[in-house]
């Protein structure tokens, strides 16, 4: 633990939630199993993996240490998260955690829940995905596939996208996007449905065409989306959905996947589509290996050109 613990000692609570800690892109030998995140006013400790007393107790003995150095009038508010084979269980160490919790990345504003789960309401790895969105979204019709609780949208409104239609099966993920929409004072502008992509086809294709498509699918969520299947249904449909000199954001967090798998699918499913840059992820997320880290991939649909005379 002892990288975790020396990230402790100089951490300072920052202004937006982020990751302080990513042993998980092992660089810290070690350190495989742990995390640490900052979801203002709460500092949340990750473990993919039992934690023992002994690891509890030194967690708490460092926080402690650090914020009688740096805050001794306010209270520590501390949550452990451990997740083994699927099953989370998660313990508030110190203080409490606010209710409703509102954090901000970028000046945009998120509810989240520490103690519900192991989705907390905002991907932290990919905020350089929703600023890449929030900087080409002037004037833009958006589908947010996959949308969760919709924080793409709300980037996409405050880049001053024209219209964005969120798509999630979830009603539950929809209703705090529409939470996060009006936490930063958006009132008309965005569409939410509660549909199956794969259903749903004819309505969402209706609605568009789109100049910005995003997708972040789960990676592996039975009955929802399996990356090895689904990418490919996928994106034999993108360029249906896309204006000319449109563009997709396609978003993949599956560690035992590499980029060249979303390579291969588009030059089958979609060759019509130019594959651009591969977004940084924050540097904080640095992997040893940059096929398990996060991909987050640009492509464009081609602009019409005039047939010759």
């Amino acid at each position: 633990m002892q990288a975790l613990l020396d990230t402790i000692a100089s951490a300072d609570m920052p202004h937006d939630a982020q990751r302080l800690f990513h042993g998980r892109g092992g660089r810290y030998p070690g350190c495989e199993a742990w995390t640490l995140d900052a979801y203002p006013p709460v500092w949340l400790v990750t473990k993919f993996a039992e934690a023992t007393p002994e690891e509890v107790a030194a967690l708490c003995a460092a926080f402690q240490a650090r914020q009688a150095k740096v805050a001794p009038d306010r209270p520590l508010d501390l949550v452990l998260q451990t997740r083994v084979a699927g099953h989370s269980e998660t313990q508030v160490l110190a203080g409490s955690v606010p209710e409703p919790h509102v954090v901000t990345e970028d000046g945009a504003r998120f509810r989240i829940n520490l103690l519900r789960g192991q989705n907390h309401g905002l991907f932290l790895d990919m905020a350089e995905g929703r600023r890449w969105v929030r900087a080409h979204a002037q004037g833009q019709k958006v589908l947010n596939l996959f949308a969760y609780t919709c924080a793409f949208s709300v980037a996409a409104l405050q880049g001053g996208a024209k219209e964005v239609v969120n798509l999630d099966m979830a009603q539950g993920a929809l209703t705090t996007g529409q939470q996060n929409h009006q936490l930063n004072g958006f009132t008309s502008g965005a569409k939410f449905l509660a549909h199956d992509l794969f259903s749903s086809w004819g309505k969402v294709t209706r609605m568009g065409p789109y100049d910005l498509v995003i997708a972040d699918p789960p990676s592996y969520q039975k009955g929802s989306f399996v990356a090895t299947k689904d990418w490919p249904r996928l994106l034999r449909r993108l360029p249906d959905l896309l204006k000319p000199g449109g563009h997709a954001l396609l978003c993949l967090n599956a560690p035992e996947i590499p980029e060249s798998f979303l390579h291969q699918q588009l030059a089958v499913e979609a060759p019509e589509l130019q594959i651009g840059q591969r977004l940084p992820n924050p540097p904080v997320y640095a992997d040893l290996s940059p096929d398990r880290a996060l991909k987050v991939m640009v492509v464009r649909q081609p602009t019409l050109t005039n047939a010759p005379s």
